[in-house]
């Protein structure tokens, strides 16, 4: 994996990691590859406000049917979106980006918020080796 993709995901991860550690308990989701965090409602608006400042691009299930193939190829790999679930990402025109998904519950008290790397011009042995990297960003 090229030293100019991980230095470029590292710059957009390290920081949200940083923020979000204090608010948020990680831990691996091994069903989506992806670092999992559950958010109590009382914590949401801090939380989002902090995933916004870093993943610039919001979709919804309302405007996915509008995003690049590559957001919708990242909805449907994370089995698609409901109404009321966001997908947020840094710039996926990128070769790598950071992508979450934000899943309100049914029951309104909790969020569960998933962050993973996504790859749109990596193989499959870059995006393993990246997504191994960012585990121990997560410390998970």
């Amino acid at each position: 994996m090229g030293s100019e993709i991980r230095t470029m995901l590292e710059s957009e991860i390290i920081d949200v990691a940083k923020k979000l550690r204090p608010l948020l308990q990680w831990k691996w989701d091994p069903r989506f590859q992806t670092a999992l965090a559950e958010c109590s409602i009382e914590r949401k608006d801090e939380v989002l406000e902090i995933l916004e400042r870093y993943l610039v691009c919001r979709w919804s299930s309302n405007t996915l049917p509008e995003a690049p193939e590559v957001v919708r190829a990242v909805a449907q790999q994370l089995g698609g979106l409901m109404s009321g679930q966001l997908l947020l990402l840094s710039d996926p025109e990128k070769p790598a980006f950071l992508c979450c998904a934000w899943w309100p519950w049914g029951n309104g008290q909790t969020i569960s918020i998933r962050m993973a790397p996504f790859g749109n011009q990596l193989s499959s042995q870059d995006l393993s080796s990246l997504t191994t990297v960012f585990r121990g960003w997560f410390k998970i």
